[in-house]
């Protein structure tokens, strides 16, 4: 499995999870699309655990558009996002460098890269991962509406309680991006 998927708009990602930061590269973004910025933090917003349940590794998620965006648009050269890591407790996995965790990809990562994988927090292989990819994403999602397409998303059915299907997509899709859990009808929480 490579680390870059797509043909014609294509997504790199890369870093590990405490390495000094994780990313994006973007290739084949046309030029002169104006991105805002806000809306990517927004997603990264919402990406981050806060449940009681979620991860205790607490990262800001600020990020930086590197290369590929000057004066608010995108060049058309690939458009690299930076995410640096900033809550890292390294030491904590010196202990399982050879051990594999149950329900993690440790193995999976010592297969891949023989032995030479950065073990800690999972790598490559972390949920720190998806970080790059939803700033990713919203970059892609700002070109699609710039084409006219919404795209949206929510939980219709999860452990036996149902949601309402989407009815006016537009209003449906607003009211979901403000939601902590994604479902139409909040009595579905």
């Amino acid at each position: 499995m490579k680390n870059t998927f797509g043909s014609s708009f294509s997504v790199t990602l890369f870093g590990e999870s405490h390495g000094e930061a994780i990313g994006a590269v973007l290739d084949g973004v046309k030029p002169g699309v104006a991105l805002d910025l806000d809306k990517i933090s927004a997603s990264l917003r919402r990406r981050r655990g806060a449940a009681a349940f979620s991860t205790k590794r607490s990262e800001k998620d600020e990020f930086k558009i590197v290369s590929g965006f000057f004066e608010g648009k995108t060049t058309g050269t690939p458009l690299c996002i930076l995410i640096p890591n900033t809550d890292t407790k390294s030491a904590d996995y010196s202990k399982m460098k050879t051990v594999a965790r149950p329900s993690h990809a440790d193995y999976t990562a010592f297969l891949k890269y023989h032995g030479f994988e950065d073990y800690r927090g999972g790598g490559h292989f972390s949920g720190r991962i998806t970080a790059a990819l939803t700033a990713a994403g919203a970059v892609a999602l700002q070109i699609l509406e710039g084409c006219g397409v919404e795209l949206g998303t929510h939980i219709l059915s999860c452990g036996g309680v149902s949601d309402r299907h989407f009815e006016n997509f537009s209003e449906d899709f607003s009211a979901l991006g403000s939601r902590s859990i994604p479902v139409l009808d909040e009595s579905a929480k």
